[in-house]
């Protein structure tokens, strides 16, 4: 046996006991990441520039407008305030947009079932979840794309649930197996919260499917009230066609959404050089326009609505037109969204991580990680479709949905950044190592103490030396991604209790199991 000498700092183990520290559960405040984590730090548009754009839009607005209101909406926008011009169009002047960004919603929580999983949108807090309408699957075991159901939606949900680092779920792919417009809102709803306790969002394809909907998340939730002190779904409407229309349905289905106390997304998704201007300034002043029309809409009919400040603007490969989600382009776009929305103090949610790769390879890493890390970092409260999406939002991969929960660690680290402390920057722990101690830092107490705490360690990400690699039949990371998602599937259970589920089963026609 070998003596440890008095007074020196006696190791805990070595590796064997620094890995078992790893793996054994931090309370939730020490943990190194957690949802709503600060960020902020990065700021692609100077004060001047987000004036400017501020300005921009309003005059937009003003000399613009929108068109193609649905009458209810005219009704409502005219009442408040805005003026109908011979051409159809609905303008608004900037003391009326300026009216309703004071009564706009601020600080507000999309509510999860459970309490631990709400998320707080104030500031620069930040959350990363899925989105998205594709309309296949990515197939890994196969390397082929086909149509994605109601049961992968299910699965992605329960997937999701699982994993620390996306936060939220939003429907991230068509149920194409289900013909029915009203039997697949249904089922998108049911299998996203059966999947996952988190907050749900959602859209419908016509506004009359609002109210069937509602009736069921009113049973999930025990009773309407019940559902209005908690909504833990939350309406994503596309509530305009860029550039510069209203789509009159979704609109009315917003309108349905706000009297069932939904909260909602507004969500302007314009493509820069075809719907959307080429530059990305004057992209993001179109699409800050189109929301701040939302915001108009919204606190005009129902003051004080939680609304999410949903500027998309998307980039276009100008050279073919193709959607190009994972430029560097995007990721200022994005960036520059999350800006705006700080500068009105409103909750703001845009687009990230967003692969325009078929697979998840390295071209999709790092698009994935590029996109996100700059949204993450410019404080971006609801990045969406950050995970699993491919193919330019046409595929959806169950596998780079597990993958990508190790991309969004390592990006709120980034988040988090570097903590500078009296304790962090003190010379003893380097006096004790340098001048009494062994001359290193491994196994010392507050290496030990940080293992946990300072640093983040990926799941699926492969930190073996090449011998190591070796010796361990060189594991593929795709191919570790399919076990965990197979292990993720096997264990997850349905977040409806037994005796409702079978009662809604009953009564609605689900096609997942």
């Amino acid at each position: 046996m070998t003596e440890v000498a008095e007074g020196k700092p006696r190791r805990a183990g070595g590796r064997a006991a620094r890995r078992a520290l790893r793996a054994a559960p931090l309370a939730e405040d020490l943990r190194p990441i957690r949802p709503g984590m600060e960020g902020g730090q990065y700021k692609p548009l100077t004060e001047a520039e987000v004036a400017r754009i501020h300005q921009a839009a309003l005059e937009a607005l003003e000399v613009i407008g929108l068109s193609q209101a649905p009458p209810s909406g005219v009704e409502i926008l005219t009442n408040a305030g805005g003026v109908q011009g011979d051409d159809g169009r609905i303008r608004f002047s900037r003391g009326l947009v300026e009216d309703m960004l004071a009564i706009a919603a601020r600080n507000i929580t999309l509510h999860g079932r459970e309490e631990k999983h709400d998320l707080h949108l104030s500031g620069s807090k930040v959350h990363f979840g899925t989105a998205g309408a594709a309309v296949h699957i990515v197939d890994l075991e196969t390397n082929t794309y086909r149509d994605s159901t109601a049961q992968d939606l299910y699965d992605a949900a329960r997937i999701t649930h699982a994993l620390d680092n996306v936060h939220f779920f939003q429907r991230a792919m068509v149920a194409r197996d289900i013909e029915d417009n009203l039997e697949m809102d249904l089922n998108t709803l049911y299998a996203s919260v059966s999947g996952t306790t988190k907050h749900v969002g959602t859209s419908f394809s016509d506004p009359e499917y609002v109210a069937p909907c509602v009736d069921l998340v009113h049973r999930i939730a025990g009773g309407e009230a019940a559902w209005r002190e908690r909504p833990f779904v939350s309406n994503t409407n596309c509530f305009v066609v860029p550039p510069m229309k209203f789509a009159e349905e979704s609109c009315v289905t917003m309108e349905n959404c706000i009297r069932a106390g939904m909260p909602v997304l507004l969500l302007s998704a314009g493509q820069a050089g075809a719907t959307a201007p080429a530059p990305i300034a004057l992209a993001i002043v179109q699409a800050v326009a189109e929301c701040l029309a939302g915001v108009v809409y919204v606190n005009a009919m129902a003051p004080g609505h939680p609304a999410v400040f949903g500027t998309w603007p998307f980039v276009s490969d100008l050279r073919t037109g193709a959607m190009s989600g994972g430029s560097a382009e995007q990721a200022l776009l994005t960036a520059g969204c999350a800006q705006m929305h700080r500068f009105y103090d409103l909750p703001g949610g845009a687009a990230a991580g967003i692969s325009d790769s078929k697979l998840p390879d390295m071209q999709a890493g790092w698009e994935q990680g590029i996109t996100n890390t700059l949204a993450g970092l410019a404080g971006l409260n609801m990045a969406y479709e950050s995970v699993g999406m491919h193919a330019s939002l046409l595929g959806f991969c169950l596998e780079s949905l597990v993958l990508g929960d190790d991309i969004l660690g390592q990006v709120m680290r980034t988040v988090r950044g570097i903590d500078v402390t009296e304790d962090s920057v003190s010379i003893e722990a380097m006096k004790s190592v340098c001048l009494e101690g062994p001359g290193h830092y491994l196994g010392s107490d507050q290496t030990l103490a940080l293992m946990q705490t300072e640093y983040v360690y990926p799941t699926l990400g492969n930190r073996m030396s090449p011998k190591e690699w070796v010796e361990a039949d060189r594991p593929m990371l795709i191919d570790r991604a399919i076990e965990r998602k197979n292990a993720i599937l096997a264990e997850a259970g349905c977040q409806i209790a037994p005796d409702l589920d079978a009662e809604i089963r009953a009564d609605l026609n689900i096609y997942f199991r």
